[in-house]
């Protein structure tokens, strides 16, 4: 296999660490360099994506060690799905902050870059303590990234950050401990073969150990009950940053799925579909407690944040049910929401810069600057997140809602969604309506100038959405062709009976 497996993490690693040496450069080529290092990076998450669309598993074997031993990056469709929709997002929201968010921190950019390569980690890694250690690099570079900018209001929703990442933490290595003192392994595609032959007392240790996981990967992807960190952290973080963070739940969702299906799927034997019985009905739980969130928002960035929450809820429904057909639908509908939310929180943060002192909060103002181009902009967003036609936010509601079968659970899916959509209408209605037509005499004082960085890539970021509508087949063959491999393990599973080599070469890759 060629070394490009290892392109997506080699390339923003180094990129960080240049950043780090260059840390008191004038700020325009430390603002150059980063976003090259982005670039690059994107175009080797593309290229992986192209060599993953043949449906064939790729590994890369770090010292020639062969699994189940060694450090091993597994590429299949699903890991470089989420490479290049992270890729994507990461470069908008690097270019969003060049344009002036990235002042005042002179280890900005070195901190994107390290999250995003933490990002990449967890999405190629192919053994479960990687991917604590993966967990473990995108968190500390989130930690500054949160904190960027200073002051209480971003200090202390970041200390809630922090602390529950830490339990978290700690949950993942005891869960892991207790599989491993079991199984003997880490390696999930190892797992896969040793869990289904876990019998007496050793059960209840490998069954609880990924109780542990689902409760660390639920933290990450923000489910209720611990979902009550998020909304205030995203809605005080800089613009950039909080977009970028729009991936950080989708990590745990990513999780849930690559672990549970793999690990504890239908194939686990007496632990076949560990948990699954609790994600459904705490999916439309958290669903409905990001609606009511919503409706109460008192800014247009907290209001974004509780979008956050309703795209959890949204995604991991159809998941909870193990069809390919939801999973389908749930890539699908992953795509379009993680830029949806990422294009509201730019949107939000270009708002306030045009309100004065009422800044995004949703109240009555003087007339903005540039209205028209940002009420647009709002508009596009607000459509695609409440799931109203023509965007890709109602075509990939429109498939999960088909993906159900006649039932109790289409019932209760469909109720919870369609009635959360409309309340999330409400919403968006609501905020838009206040912030965009009600005015109040007077006029802003020196409303902050919108440079093209800022704009740009905050409308590109917008319209992404339109794309996904145009190139809706292709994505949905993609995301289908995607959960179908999920859901047959065995090319995943024979990562460890085929040798890896490549000779005179230290590190190692080779195609299956």
């Amino acid at each position: 296999m060629t070394h490009w497996l290892i392109a997506p993490i080699l390339i923003p690693l180094l990129g960080g660490i240049l950043q780090v040496v260059m840390g008191y450069a004038p700020i325009s080529l430390r603002r150059t360099l980063a976003l090259t290092i982005t670039v690059i990076s994107l175009a080797s998450s593309i290229v992986l994506l192209v060599l993953a669309s043949d449906d064939s598993y790729r590994i890369y074997a770090f010292g020639n060690w062969q699994p189940p031993f060694g450090i091993v990056l597994v590429l299949d469709r699903l890991a470089a799905l989420m490479l290049a929709l992270t890729g994507i997002l990461g470069l908008f929201c690097h270019i969003y902050a060049s344009g002036g968010a990235d002042e005042g921190n002179r280890q900005f950019h070195a901190l994107f870059l390290f999250q995003l390569m933490g990002l990449n980690i967890a999405f190629l890694t192919g053994d479960l303590f990687n991917l604590f250690v993966a967990f473990e690099v995108l968190l500390i570079a989130s930690y500054g990234l949160l904190m960027h900018g200073g002051g209480t209001a971003r200090t202390v929703p970041g200390l809630h950050y922090v602390a529950l990442n830490l339990v978290g933490s700690a949950l993942f290595l005891i869960g892991v401990g207790m599989i491993y003192s079991v199984t003997g392994t880490l390696n999930m595609a190892d797992l896969a073969v040793k869990i289904p032959q876990v019998t007496g007392n050793n059960l209840n240790l490998v069954k609880a150990g990924g109780m542990m996981l689902l409760v660390v990967f639920g933290l990450k992807a923000a489910i209720l009950p611990l979902c009550f960190w998020l909304p205030k952290a995203y809605a005080r973080a800089t613009a950039p940053v909080a977009a970028l963070f729009a991936v950080m739940t989708k990590v745990g969702i990513y999780a849930i799925v690559r672990v549970f299906l793999l690990i504890f799927g239908e194939g686990a034997g007496e632990l076949a579909n560990l948990g699954m019985d609790w994600l459904f009905p705490l999916a439309l739980i958290t669903l409905s407690m990001g609606v009511i969130g919503a409706l109460g928002a008192d800014s247009l960035k907290t209001l974004v944040a509780w979008q956050v929450i309703i795209s959890v809820g949204t995604l991991l429904a159809p998941i909870a049910l193990g069809s390919v057909a939801g999973l389908s639908a749930a890539l699908f509908y992953l795509v379009s929401t993680t830029w949806t939310v990422a294009a509201l929180f730019l949107v939000s943060e270009l708002v306030a810069s045009q309100r004065g002192l009422a800044g995004d909060s949703i109240v009555t103002a003087p007339k903005m600057r540039h209205q028209t181009l940002l009420s647009v902009l709002f508009f596009i967003g607000a459509v695609a997140a409440a799931g109203l036609p023509p965007l890709s936010g109602f075509f990939g509601k429109l498939l999960i809602l088909q993906s159900v079968e006649p039932g109790v659970e289409m019932a209760w899916l469909w109720g919870v969604l369609l009635v959360g959509s409309f309340l999330t209408l409400i919403a968006y209605s609501r905020a838009g309506s206040i912030v965009f037509w009600w005015h109040v005499d007077g006029h802003v004082e020196t409303p902050e100038p919108i440079n093209n960085r800022v704009s740009i890539s905050t409308g590109i970021l917008t319209c992404l959405t339109m794309l996904i509508v145009v190139l809706a087949g292709p994505v949905s063959d993609y995301t289908r062709a995607t959960a179908e491999q999920l859901h047959d393990n065995r090319g995943y599973i024979n990562i460890l009976q085929t040798p890896v080599h490549v000779p005179q070469n230290p590190l190692v890759g080779e195609s299956h």
